[in-house]
């Protein structure tokens, strides 16, 4: 037996030293001896206590830490290419437990023989609806409707009225999986959806009622505008002034992916002048939130802390997905949802990951 020795981000875990979410594929684990798994401690909450929250969306991947482990399982730390400053001898795999890799080096990664899996399917559904969440929340003014009721002073409900979905314009940035999933949701609403993508193909579009668009366009038509796309280099801050102009001052703003994609000054100018009507938002940059931050002023809008995807069901996909991944590692195979793929085919990761080719019989 070849032992695998795993070693989970110190973000798991809460001030008692127990997995905060409640689960994280330790079930699974369990199910094989020669795997072997603790967590990142010098940056848990445990060691760090009241610096904790200042460290939590700057924390990376170290060296010491590369060293350690035949695999990682991480949430938010980012992985630079100065964790592998000492090399990657004996890292086989990082499992990011979630979708997004941007805060990943993949290219570093895979000059480092280390394959990167994720959770591609794990968080579709709770972020299509927590986006649908956001675009009802709006819609019907709960956040005004709530004030008003715990003020006691009812007098100026219709000063209040919110509206509805059905017969609006839902214009989405990005088809992907969760674009998909939040076509599905608001069927029922009977709203037209529009759709800008480089990728997809027309025909593909509307077979399913959605109409693709120029984002000019979608930008002009749109009640709803729920931005979807992936973060990378030709994406980052692309939504700024001009789009905001284009928007018409009756319609909503919904980011459920990244806020990066975004250039939050421009959005709060919008918002600030009433240059569109809100905006529900679950992410930000730079995260967290600063408390004193002008969003936290506004009441035009809908703010999560990047967390409003994360139900107890995502969770357990999430974990179930990481610990598949690990077992096969384990095992001398790669896992399921490889993102940086080309790796698979050097012999550097291949070596590395042949050594546990003994453990498949167990």
């Amino acid at each position: 037996m070849n032992n695998f020795e795993v070693l989970f981000s110190g973000d798991f875990l809460n001030a008692e030293g127990k997995v905060a979410t409640g689960y994280y594929g330790e079930d699974l684990l369990a199910t094989a001896p020669h795997v072997r798994y603790g967590f990142i401690m010098d940056q848990s909450p445990v060691k760090l206590g009241e610096a904790y929250g200042e460290h939590l969306y700057r924390m990376q991947l170290e060296p010491q830490h590369v060293a350690a482990a035949d695999g990682i399982v991480l949430i938010r730390p980012y992985v630079r290419r100065s964790a592998f400053a000492n090399g990657a001898e004996r890292l086989v795999v990082i499992g990011r437990a979630g979708v997004g890799t941007d805060k990943i080096d993949l290219a570093a990664c895979t000059e480092n023989d280390v394959a990167v899996f994720n959770a591609p399917e794990s968080l579709t559904h709770s972020t299509a609806s927590a986006a649908l969440l956001l675009m009802l929340a709006l819609a019907k003014r709960l956040p005004a409707q709530e004030r008003m009721a715990r003020s006691g002073d009812w007098r100026n409900q219709a000063s209040v009225t919110g509206d509805d979905l059905a017969g609006q314009t839902l214009g989405i940035i990005g088809l992907g999986r969760i674009s998909w999933e939040l076509i599905r949701l608001v069927e029922p609403f009977g709203m037209r959806v529009l759709a800008f993508s480089r990728h997809c193909a027309p025909t593909e579009a509307a077979a399913r009622n959605v109409t693709l668009v120029d984002l000019e366009t979608l930008l002009g038509e749109s009640d709803h505008v729920s931005l979807h796309c992936a973060l990378n280099n030709s994406t980052r801050g692309f939504f700024g002034e001009r789009e905001f102009s284009l928007m018409k001052r009756t319609a909503y703003f919904i980011n459920t992916g990244r806020g990066e994609l975004v250039k939050q000054d421009a959005m709060i100018r919008a918002l600030e002048t009433h240059r569109i009507a809100g905006a529900g938002l679950d992410v930000f940059s730079p995260e967290p939130l600063a408390a004193n931050d002008p969003l936290t002023r506004l009441d035009n809008v809908v703010l999560t802390p990047h967390w409003l995807p994360t139900t107890y069901r995502a969770v357990r996909l999430v974990g179930e997905a990481m610990a598949r991944g690990i077992l096969r590692a384990a095992r001398g195979e790669p896992p399921e949802d490889v993102v940086n793929r080309e790796v698979l085919t050097r012999p550097g990761f291949q070596t590395k990951l042949a050594r546990f080719a003994s453990n498949r019989s167990r």
